[in-house]
């Protein structure tokens, strides 16, 4: 996707190549959009979990190089707020990813292979049933951020189904998820006022914390760009 490539500055730098990756710019576009007051580098640490020296360097090159952040009155100290052209770019990548939200436990047993101590998040990316293989490469990408794992649903316009390759039975009833579930992640995208189109992919991110679920969830996500 052309729009990651935008962000390559970011990465560049004369001496060490910074820390941060791809999810964290992401992710910390999706924070800043859901905090229109502002938000300093130490929420923004704990919410990407990172290190203090890795959120000082990535919200300077978020304002700095790229000019998506600013602290709109430097006096009050509010924190950064996304900038007219953070939220032009925050737009592209909400429309590759338009939900990104805690998932509720309850609904997702039948999915989950090892449902207890994890704190799912999902996201629905558009349009991507295409970039799926195996599942391996998403997985992998969740493992990368400190995830557990992540697992791919695709809407094939009528149900949410199990890509064919992630199950031995490729009958239409073994693919399908429980209507239970599929009421409840309809019910979800819905709310969000998003068009739930056919080929759309969820994807279930698992960790130890929901902040660690999110980041699965998310380059996971990445992964289908």
């Amino acid at each position: 996707m052309k729009e990651l490539s935008e962000l390559k500055p970011l990465f560049e730098s004369p001496t060490i190549r910074p820390t941060f990756d791809y999810v964290h710019i992401i992710l910390s576009l999706f924070i800043f959009g859901k905090n229109p007051g502002g938000i300093g580098r130490y929420r923004l640490k704990d919410e990407l979990q990172i290190g203090s020296g890795t959120a000082k360097s990535l919200v300077k090159k978020l304002k700095d190089v790229s000019e998506f952040i600013v602290v709109p009155d430097e006096g009050e100290r509010k924190g950064h707020v996304l900038t007219e052209k953070g939220h032009k770019f925050f737009a592209k990548i909400k429309n590759k990813i338009p939900l990104l939200e805690k998932a509720d436990l309850t609904f997702l047993k039948d999915i989950i292979i090892e449902p207890e101590n994890v704190n799912p998040y999902f996201c629905l990316v558009k349009n991507a049933t295409k970039k799926i293989k195996n599942g391996i490469e998403q997985r992998d990408a969740a493992i990368k951020v400190n995830g557990s794992g992540a697992t791919c649903l695709v809407y094939n316009g009528k149900n949410i189904i199990f890509p064919s390759k992630f199950v031995n039975n490729n009958s239409e009833e073994q693919k399908k998820i429980n209507q239970k579930t599929l009421k409840y992640f309809t019910s979800k995208i819905e709310k969000a006022k998003v068009l739930f189109e056919k080929d759309d992919v969820i994807i279930i991110g698992l960790g130890e914390n929901p902040q660690i679920s999110r980041l699965a969830a998310l380059n996971a996500a990445l992964t289908l760009f």
